[in-house]
């Protein structure tokens, strides 16, 4: 099943970092968050890409037309003009990449790419998130429920500590963190039949983000199912985000299962 990768916004909560290359190239652990999320497919089989690029798409297109070079040892003969490859070490990846529009919402960019999916069902996720989902359960989920849609769901982790109270207002415990929030929200890793193509039918969807309209209608018209995914997920939305990912690469990256 192929799997569509929203790759084109600015990023602008993580310009530090984003106004030198797309959000999804930035690196952890010296390789962009794109190759992390495509690893995470790949290890369930899943090796076949289409990536809506936008803002500095160029430089993802760099990247992988180049990759197999960047990851190979090599002879150099500068008088001859040839190049010798040694022990090269590439993933078996097949990876279409679309200019879908430096200001394209999501919505849009999703339906310029459904022309790449063979009108079949396929995955879709954002760029800048990472997780341990379990891709083949979350396929199967999709398949016997038969709606449009089934998102990944999370519950995510509060940044800051909680205090539990009466009534009265006398503190009962604090709390650092708590993992579960009780709140599900939408954690990306998209399962989409073909018909989702009648829900970005509008000519003005190149404004309209995925998340709000399409999501929405499907919504309203009970074709969009909740997968619930327990364990771990981060979204690299600041700049601590990406140092928390950074530590965790070094000691225990949950989400590598390659």
């Amino acid at each position: 099943m192929k799997v569509v990768l929203f790759a084109g916004g600015l990023g602008t909560r993580i310009s530090e970092e984003s106004h030198l290359r797309p959000k999804p190239m930035i690196e952890i652990g010296g390789k962009p968050m794109l190759w992390h999320i495509m690893n995470i497919y790949a290890a369930h089989g899943h090796n076949e890409f289409i990536v809506c690029c936008g803002y500095k798409g160029w430089m993802i297109k760099e990247y992988f037309t180049n990759y197999f070079l960047h990851n190979a040892d090599v002879t150099v003969d500068l008088k001859d003009n040839k190049v010798e490859i040694h022990n090269a070490n590439a993933e078996p990846f097949k990876i279409t990449m679309i200019d879908t529009g430096v200001d394209t919402m999501t919505g849009g960019r999703l339906k310029r790419v459904l022309a790449y999916t063979n009108n079949e069902p396929f995955m879709l996720t954002y760029g800048d998130g990472v997780c341990d989902v379990d891709i083949n359960a979350l396929i199967d989920f999709h398949k016997q429920h038969g709606k449009i849609c089934t998102m990944t769901t999370i519950q995510p982790s509060s940044r800051f500590g909680v205090v539990n109270m009466e009534e009265d207002g006398t503190v009962n415990q604090f709390e650092e963190k708590p993992e579960d929030s009780g709140t599900w929200i939408n954690g990306g890793f998209f399962v989409l039949q073909p018909e989702i193509k009648n829900y970005l039918t509008d000519d003005g969807m190149d404004d309209v983000m995925w998340e709000r309209q399409p999501m929405y209608d499907l919504a309203n018209d009970k074709q969009i199912v909740g997968f619930r995914h327990r364990g771990f997920w981060k979204c690299m939305d600041t700049m601590r985000d990406k140092e928390e990912l950074e530590k965790l690469w070094e000691t225990n990256p949950l989400w590598k299962k390659w």
